[in-house]
């Protein structure tokens, strides 16, 4: 057996169908295994990053960056 590691990005094309391709094989039991689909980062953090990218305007302290953007 061989593990392999790989890094997909969902937002493009090629992505989403690899990943849909390797979960049809491995529902299948084709020899195909999903060990981990976890994000290595914090949910809270990846919520709190999207609400900041929604925002039109940003002001930023340059005294607080992280407080400023909603981070902290």
């Amino acid at each position: 057996m061989t593990t392999i590691t790989i890094k997909i990005n969902e937002r493009t094309k090629a992505g989403k169908t690899l990943k849909e391709l390797i979960e049809i094989f491995s529902k299948e039991n084709k020899g195909v295994e999903i060990v981990s689909d976890k994000s290595p980062y914090n949910a809270d953090f990846v919520a709190k990053i999207r609400r900041a990218e929604k925002q039109k305007s940003i002001k930023v302290n340059p005294n607080n960056i992280w407080e400023s953007l909603g981070l902290k």
